[in-house]
């Protein structure tokens, strides 16, 4: 009694009598490298948001006499080729970004969990099938499936979105998979099964819950990926098209003027960079806090 004692003693005042996302918020904040993910993500989402009250500047006005203006008090960022505010574009692109981002993982989101509860649930078959499709996916290189997937569509953000999604869904399906194989081997699992319950019920109810940490950490990581495929899709004229302010657009369409106004492709660059770290940043914090080993 008095060894019990001790080791609860031990146990830090935050941890006591608090839930599991009450200890995961706990466990985060005190994560530097994932507060300031959160901080870099937040402030671009808020940036978001509230983009008609940080600028006076309309994204798609032009203004030719005004083409390629440096940094100055008018412009904080500068002009691009067309004369257009460049910190407003960025901060209009940043609802681009963001929201290609969280469509696309929620495109693979979806379709690979559902593909990952089947396969590792269900077995033999169901599992062989839904595992070879995703190896053959895995085997073409992301970038260039992703092309093949908005060549046969066509140029435009929706096709892009689609295509980053479907590229994405087999690294959802085999953690997914991973995890139902682990958890459906527990013993809550087998009881229940022992009371009657169906394989829906038990998927829904025991399986999924408790396997949504390796989901919500991989969805944090893909936002930014998503993005950054998203850019380089746009880069290449094949997401975003004139005149939508999207950061990898806004990089292909200055690139013919770095030498005369760096400025112009330099800023959307850092915007793509920033995001995709924050989010990264983020996503691991998440993976160290959700992580149950180190809950012991």
């Amino acid at each position: 009694m008095v060894e019990r004692t001790e080791v609860i003693g031990r146990i830090p005042e935050w941890r006591a009598g608090t839930g599991f996302y009450q200890d995961t918020w706990h466990r985060l904040r005190r994560n530097p490298a994932a507060l300031l993910g959160l901080l870099i993500v937040g402030a671009f989402a808020v940036a978001a948001v509230l983009a008609p009250a940080l600028t006076r500047y309309d994204p798609f006005e032009q203004d030719l006499e005004a083409r390629l203006l440096p940094p100055s008090r008018a412009h904080w960022l500068g002009t691009d080729d067309l004369g257009r505010d460049l910190l407003t574009r960025i901060i209009y692109g940043g609802r681009v970004s963001l929201t290609v981002g969280i469509v696309a993982v929620g495109i693979a989101l979806a379709a690979g969990t559902i593909l990952g509860l089947l396969a590792g649930y269900y077995g033999r078959w169901a599992d062989s099938v839904t595992m070879r499709v995703m190896d053959v996916m895995l085997a073409f290189p992301a970038t260039l499936l992703a092309i093949f997937i908005v060549g046969i569509r066509g140029p435009g953000l929706n096709n892009a979105m689609l295509a980053i999604g479907v590229i994405n869904i087999p690294i959802f399906a085999r953690i997914v998979r991973g995890s139902v194989l682990r958890v459906r081997q527990e013993e809550f699992v087998d009881a229940a099964r022992a009371l009657g319950g169906n394989a829906g019920r038990i998927i829904g109810r025991h399986i999924l819950p408790n396997t949504l940490a390796p989901i919500i950490v991989q969805a944090t990581l893909g936002i930014g990926a998503a993005i950054l495929e998203a850019a380089g899709l746009s880069f290449l004229g094949l997401g975003a098209q004139a005149p939508t302010a999207e950061w990898g657009a806004m990089l292909t369409n200055t690139r013919e003027f770095l030498r005369d106004a760096p400025w112009a492709a330099t800023f959307p660059g850092i915007a793509i960079l920033l995001t995709v770290v924050g989010f990264n940043l983020l996503g691991d914090g998440l993976r160290d806090a959700l992580d149950p080993r180190l809950r012991l």
